[in-house]
């Protein structure tokens, strides 16, 4: 491709020289306020968690369940700003450049500040990666293509729908990685789930040498390691904002982290 390594792409080529799957985490930016947000933030990478995922809080949250539209509104209502985000990614970057961190939002706050604007603070911040939930490939030119021009991936959600027509454009200036979601709403075995979702991942490797990452209601170490043994790894969200949400001490909710990441570390 000509692309400079990023590192997402570094972290991948270690785990791959590993022979160990990726750990996911999602949190939200300024839930319940910055400081804990950021003490989480910090102590993910010693939990096991190899690429980081923090949500940009946003009015109109509509591609989100319940579970992440409430942490943006706590978010939103304790002061949370872009600009905040953007100093807790600086902030975090202060201790730890290698942990890669993916923003994962909607395009509003971004069109709001300017593209091109946002994209210089992004890359000086230390954010390596795009997930704009809002922007399908065909409005590429708004923002993927600039991203990737500055050196960031802009990494794209594909799900059951997305069938053999849909998915060359979802993965047509896709880098970094392709993002799994299971929207298939089945409760029961994660067994049963990696059963359906090992097939889905199969069918879009056979267009992509990016890795698939799958996230869907993960919340427990079993589940963790059956899902990431049939994909590139795991991306888990909901069950980690639940803890946060529940007001547990930062030394339980980042227990709760490592233990799904030994989980997916073990498949």
């Amino acid at each position: 491709m000509g692309r400079q390594m990023t590192r997402i792409d570094d972290t991948f080529a270690r785990l791959k020289s590993q022979g160990k799957k990726a750990f996911v985490s999602y949190i939200m930016a300024g839930d319940p306020d910055v400081a804990t947000s950021l003490a989480v933030m910090r102590g993910l990478p010693a939990a096991g968690v190899d690429i980081i995922e923090l949500g940009l809080p946003f009015t109109d949250p509509m591609a989100d369940g319940a579970t992440i539209q409430l942490a943006g509104q706590r978010a939103l209502e304790g002061g949370m700003t872009l600009d905040k985000t953007l100093q807790m990614v600086r902030d975090f970057r202060a201790e730890d450049n290698i942990t890669p961190i993916v923003m994962m939002g909607y395009y509003n706050p971004i069109y709001a500040r300017g593209v091109d604007l946002f994209l210089t603070q992004a890359v000086s911040a230390g954010i390596d990666g795009l997930i704009i939930v809002d922007l399908p490939p065909e409005e590429d030119d708004e923002l993927c293509i600039p991203a990737q021009k500055a050196g960031m991936n802009f990494i794209r959600l594909a799900t059951p729908t997305t069938d053999a027509k849909r998915l060359p454009k979802v993965l047509q200036n896709t880098s970094g990685f392709v993002y799994y979601v299971s929207v298939t709403g089945i409760t029961g075995a994660a067994a049963a789930q990696a059963a359906d979702v090992g097939p889905e991942v199969a069918r879009i490797k056979q267009s992509t040498d990016l890795p698939v990452i799958v996230g869907f209601g993960i919340n427990t170490p079993e589940a963790a390691r059956t899902i990431a043994g049939v994909a590139d790894g795991c991306v888990v969200g909901s069950a980690i904002v639940k803890e946060i949400a529940s007001g547990k001490p930062l030394a339980e909710v980042l227990a709760f982290v490592a233990a799904l990441a030994a989980g997916a570390h073990s498949a």
